[in-house]
Order: structure tokens, then C-alpha cells, then sequence
């Protein structure tokens, strides 16, 4: 749950004029997903392991505002 809250707390700061809200589900078993509406963003089996801030911030970012630029986060990429 801390690493969840963390998530969270990092994609408000990141999308705090675009994003309505994030809302935790506890989980048993290892559960660490993140979805936007529908769509699948990351899925810690899935996508082995956990996203580090960065990568989370694009996935989200590609998903509801592919037009925003995400400064120190796009140098980064590649």
C-alpha cells in the first residue's frame, strides 16, 4: 500500500490540473495494477515487477494526454 500511495501521490503532482482523481483498492496476493478508465497501464505480473515514477508518468500521459510534455521525464526516455 505504500508503494501504491506513493504512485499516487506522484501522478497527482505530475497531472494536478488534468487529472480528476486516483482511487486506491486494496488488494490481497500481490495485486499492483493501474488502469485508466478501461485500459490497462501496468500490471506488476504483466509487466514484471513494479513501474518507477517515470515510466508510470509516460504510460499515463500516452493514455490521457498524449499532447503534454512531461519536461525532465521525456529527456530521459530512450
Amino acid at each position: 500500500m505504500l508503494r501504491a500511495s506513493w504512485m499516487a501521490q506522484e501522478l497527482l503532482h505530475t497531472f494536478s490540473t488534468d487529472i480528476a482523481c486516483v482511487t486506491l483498492i486494496p488488494g490481497t496476493g500481490g495485486i499492483f495494477a493501474i488502469t485508466v478508465g478501461d485500459e490497462l497501464v501496468w500490471e506488476r505480473k504483466r509487466d514484471d515487477g513494479f513501474p518507477d515514477a517515470a515510466e508510470l508518468k509516460r504510460r499515463v500521459r500516452d493514455v490521457c494526454f498524449p499532447e503534454k510534455p512531461l519536461g525532465h521525464v521525456d529527456k530521459h526516455e530512450g
